[in-house]
């Protein structure tokens, strides 16, 4: 079943509070997906840093000396620790190759997503609990997306929580089902791409990443997905500037969203909103089928 939720801040002022306003949008959908959680927030651009989330099973030794072995590779980093994740901060200039130098000296550990601007949190356990041992409410940021899972064609494990990042500061948050993932998992393959899960909602991520790295806006990725994506889903995306909603022409799965002159939201269910400042007076609507909602900072400067 899953619940999404999404939160794209146009008022600077409420930047403070998206975590807090987003966690409380998760838990909301608790009974939509107890199984596992995940957050994706965005936010805190310079132009000069980069960061990478990491995770691990055992991050008492994957995480214990790391910063003097990234030093010791040529790279001064800050590791910020978070339960089972840390937040590596790097020069924006060495991002592709110290990914390539953690899987060296810590094969164990995964990458949860990457950029200038984006920080994932997933984990399996209730949203109130992930929401907690990650800290969230206390994150601020200029958008974000999260997600609760009911799972249903793939194990419950932290790889298989959303969102789902294939690409710098790009990650997806999905419900529904594909029906053509595996035939598109070969090509995105054949085209460079790599996975690390079964789940078909990873190769939606990577479809839209490979999508935007030929030059299209997430706009125009969401577009496309409408004719090269089979069966019925509900996307919400992120990427470093923008949010994107976009539903399959069935449209069977619940969508509501709403917008004031501080933000646009999403949710599985109304009641994810509801908490929202300035609810009773937003613009409430449920999403068109086949139709694309694209939201972007740099595009609203």
């Amino acid at each position: 079943m899953c619940g999404i939720v999404g939160l794209f801040l146009k008022d600077k002022a409420l930047e403070p509070r998206l975590g807090d306003l987003l966690s409380d949008m998760l838990i909301t959908m608790t009974d939509r997906g107890p199984d596992s959680a995940g957050i994706a927030i965005y936010g805190g651009v310079d132009g000069k840093t980069a960061k990478v989330t990491i995770q691990s099973a055992a991050p008492e030794s994957d995480f214990a000396g790391l910063a003097e072995d990234l030093d010791k590779a040529g790279f001064a980093a800050e590791i910020e620790l978070k339960s089972t994740h840390a937040v590596i901060s790097t020069a924006a200039s060495q991002l592709t190759e110290i990914r390539s130098v953690l899987a060296e000296i810590r094969p164990n550990i995964r990458i949860m997503g990457s950029g200038e601007s984006v920080e994932i949190f997933k984990e399996v356990g209730l949203p109130k609990d992930v929401v907690q041992r990650f800290g969230l409410r206390a994150m601020g940021g200029t958008h974000g997306i999260g997600h609760t899972r009911m799972a249903t064609e793939s194990a419950v494990t932290t790889l298989g929580a959303h969102p789902f990042s294939t690409g710098a500061d790009q990650c997806l948050v999905h419900n529904g089902s594909l029906s053509n993932h595996n035939n598109l998992r070969r090509e995105l393959i054949r085209e460079g791409m790599s996975f690390e899960t079964q789940n078909d909602s990873e190769v939606a991520a990577a479809y839209l990443t490979a999508e935007m790295a030929k030059g299209k806006d997430l706009g125009e990725a969401l577009t496309g997905a409408l004719d090269d994506l089979d069966g019925f889903f509900t996307f919400v995306v992120g990427t470093k500037t923008g949010f994107g909603v976009v539903r399959d022409p069935i449209a069977c799965k619940p969508a509501v969203m709403a917008e004031t002159d501080q933000y646009v939201a999403f949710g599985s269910e109304y009641r994810a909103l509801v908490n929202l400042p300035g609810i009773e007076t937003a613009r409430v609507w449920e999403p068109e089928p086949a139709t694309v909602y694209f939201w972007d900072h740099e595009k609203a400067a």
